[in-house]
Order: C-alpha cells, then structure tokens, then sequence
C-alpha cells in the first residue's frame, strides 16, 4: 500500500498556522501546517516559502484556504512532483477586492499602522468576512473573533504586504497548468469572494469540482471545522490519495 500523501495547510490571509486538532475526520492522516511569512510582498515568492516547506515531502496534497488557496494555486501551476492533489477552499484565481470602500481603506492602510489599522481597516475586513450562518457553526463564529484573529496573528507590514501581493494577482490562465485532482470547497454565502470566484476556479482547473457548503460562510473552516474536514476526507478517499 502506497504511502499516504501528507496534507499541507496553507493559511487564509491572517496567516497563522492552522489548528488542526480541529479537522475531527482527517486526525489519522500526516498533516503539516506553516506559519506565513509576514515580509513576502508578491505570491511567487509565497510560492517559493511553499516548495521549501513541502521540499522533504515525497508526496503531499496541498490544503489551501481563501488567501492560502490562492497560495496554492501558484505552487501548483508549476506542476510540481510531490503534489497529488489539491483543495482550494473560498479560494480565487484573481483579486477578490472589488469593494471601492475596501481598496480606500487597503490604500490608506500603508499610512496607518496604529489605532487605524486595528480599530477601523481590521472591523471593515471582519465584516466582509461575515455570514448570516456564523453562529450556527460547530464553533459559533463572529466578526469579534475574526478581528481578534488578526489582532493576534497579523502584525500590519503582513496585512500590507498580503493586500499587496493580490492586487494584481491573475492566474486565471494559468488554472489549466494544474493536473492533479482538485477540489473546491464553497460556502453557500461569501460576500468577500463572490461566486464568479469559483465558476473561474471549475472552468480553468481540469476535471475539478466543487462541493458548496450549505448554511457557511466565507470562515467555515473555523465555524465548521468538523463538517470541513469530512468534505476534505471524502474527496481524499474518492480519489485513493
């Protein structure tokens, strides 16, 4: 019996590891979970920090989540050896920042680190991320703990840098480069994202396909840890990785 690949989970824009205690139906399996770094200004240098992590992996599939997913995408374009697979959850192809209220504040964001950032750009990208099915979540959810999370993980030179680092990012030609089984995981609600995002995602990416997640939203990863999990599990096993 082949080795199982190990699971490398790339993290959302906050960029603080993943808490994977939490992923109840993937605890047998080899995971791994980087920290991002916070100086990396462009996605193919992030793709670089990725290589070096996975590089002593002879076989993994790369989990990636919102701004990690992206992340991904830029590993696997490259088609690397090691990757088998691929999970891409509230992920993008291309910038998801349409808001003109959140590109004013994303450009003023530079030039105020303090108070600004953590009181007025941080609540603003909190409630962006927000459902109306937060609450019901295996861990209830809210913009409190969104904002709380990147209080805590995001210091304000990785905001920047991440915010810059998407927007000009475009990968939508590049999606049929990627040859490896792919999943995508959709909230049924993201008003970050939008739904374009994953119809770009199943159009480019070959033989992919997409599992929406009824009543989630765009951190169902962290409200629904369990449920997440299994989606994940379900695809390994459907297709024997």
């Amino acid at each position: 019996m082949n080795k199982e690949p190990t699971l490398v989970m790339i993290p959302c824009f906050a960029g603080a590891p993943w808490q994977l205690n939490q992923l109840t139906h993937l605890q047998d399996r080899p995971m791994h979970t980087p920290r991002l770094p916070d100086d990396v200004r462009d996605l193919e240098t992030l793709a670089d920090f990725i290589a070096d992590q996975v590089k002593d992996f002879d076989s993994y599939v790369l989990v990636g989540d919102s701004y990690g997913a992206v992340a991904s995408i830029a590993v696997a374009t490259r088609q690397p050896k090691g990757l088998k697979g691929l999970v891409l959850s509230g992920g993008f192809a291309k910038s998801p920042i349409t808001s003109p209220l959140l590109k004013f504040l994303a450009a003023l964001a530079p030039f105020f680190p303090g108070p600004f950032y953590r009181y007025l750009t941080l609540s603003f990208h909190a409630a962006k991320l927000a459902s109306s099915f937060d609450k019901e979540g295996e861990i209830p959810w809210s913009t409190g703990k969104s904002r709380a999370l990147f209080i805590r993980s995001t210091p304000h030179r990785a905001y920047i840098n991440r915010i810059r680092s998407i927007e000009k990012t475009d990968y939508t030609t590049l999606l049929k480069k990627i040859d490896v089984p792919t999943l995508i995981l959709t909230p049924e609600e993201d008003k970050l994202i939008g739904e374009e995002a994953a119809a770009i995602l199943l159009k480019g990416i070959k033989g992919s396909r997409e599992v929406i997640m009824p009543r989630t939203g765009h951190m169902f990863r962290f409200s629904h840890p369990g449920a997440y999990s299994l989606e994940i599990r379900t695809f390994l096993e459907g297709a024997s990785l």
